[in-house]
């Protein structure tokens, strides 16, 4: 550990990140990672909530590794940050169990973000899991862990947070001061809409734009990209505000005169959405360039990102042993086994 303050936050192994998870969080982890201590979690136990066949954790593997190599893509420095793998620090297990019990079900159960989780799983009271009611204490387990100071997420895990900031208060005040309370922040412009203009971006909904897109994938994707149904011609005035084209167009067109121009012409009706999205397309291939030749760089180095996620590992195991001495400490946890260990001692002196 070094002085600077920490940060946990990271991603589901569920397959390759795209624009949303890049506006509502992977800006600030790269901005914050030359200030803060960062650590980044590839969390597939929380992938188990939902998908816990043979079959998807067959896929966490890979899908790890198409993190990584993302994170390389977005600006993610891994000797700045430490990626690591959720499962294979047992300590968190065991924080998760300790923290079950500083928590009540009808504060789990308020949540909404869960009760959206069960209806994209298709999960009805009856085969609701446990485990997905617990989601927030094992994120609050995750971010207590390396005792972070700061998580940036996105706005749907906001309230998640919350949990995790009253159940260090709640640690605190019946052990002692072990966890700092973490802040929340949540990227500027929250979700990003996607091509569909009907819901954030989202994998499985098939609307999203992955930072590993080519430029071919992108161009079509933006060709279909959903826009004022009310403007049936181009010399029909359009609407510019909650238009997805032009919302991206503020978000990674960097021509700001350009930008405005399009406004005003696509207002009065002068012109057509195929200039206002091929545009765009130049813009967003511009802006995901650098992001694919690091992803490109890196998964040509046969071995680093496993290399990178390993050396992650190893250093938070570390990280989360100092934690839970510290927290098995202030519980009193260990004076019974201490206890135990010195009459067995007498006796065997007898």
């Amino acid at each position: 550990m070094t002085n600077k303050k920490r940060i946990l936050t990271g991603d589901r192994p569920t397959g390759r990140l795209h624009l949303g998870h890049y506006v509502g969080s992977l800006v600030n982890r790269v901005r914050l990672q030359e200030e803060y201590e960062t650590t980044l979690i590839i969390a597939d136990l929380h992938t188990l909530t939902t998908r816990n066949s043979p079959q998807d954790i067959a896929k966490i593997c890979e899908n790890a590794r198409g993190l990584v190599l993302d994170y390389i893509g977005a600006g993610i420095d891994p000797e700045k940050t430490t990626i690591y793998l959720q499962s294979a620090i047992p300590e968190v297990y065991e924080l998760n169990t300790l923290f079950e019990n500083l928590v009540t079900v009808n504060r789990l159960a308020r949540l909404p973000s869960l009760k959206d989780m069960a209806r994209a799983a298709n999960f009805n009271d009856e085969s609701f899991p446990f485990g997905l009611l617990g989601y927030p204490v094992l994120q609050a387990a995750d971010i207590l862990l390396p005792r972070a100071h700061l998580v940036p997420v996105g706005k749907d895990n906001e309230a998640h947070v919350e949990i995790t900031r009253e159940i260090a208060r709640r640690f605190n005040s019946l052990y002692g001061e072990v966890f700092p309370i973490p802040d929340v922040m949540v990227g500027e412009e929250g979700t990003l809409i996607g091509t569909d203009g009907k819901a954030k971006m989202s994998k499985s909904l098939n609307n999203a734009i992955m930072l590993s897109d080519d430029a071919q994938t992108v161009a079509r994707k933006i060709r279909t990209m959903y826009t004022d149904p009310n403007r049936i011609h181009a010399d029909i005035p359009g609407t510019v505000e909650g238009n997805p084209v032009f919302a991206y167009h503020d978000l990674f067109n960097p021509h700001r005169a350009e930008v405005e121009d399009l406004k005003a012409r696509y207002r009065e009706g002068k012109v057509g959405d195929v200039e206002v999205k091929g545009l765009l397309t130049a813009a967003l291939n511009a802006f995901l360039d650098p992001i694919r030749e690091r992803i490109a760089r890196c998964a040509a180095d046969t071995g680093r990102a496993d290399q990178i996620l390993l050396d992650g590992t190893s250093r938070m195991q570390q990280i989360a042993r100092d934690t839970l001495r510290e927290v098995r400490k202030a519980m009193g946890l260990d004076r019974t086994m201490v206890r135990v260990r010195r009459a067995v001692e007498r006796r065997s002196k007898q």
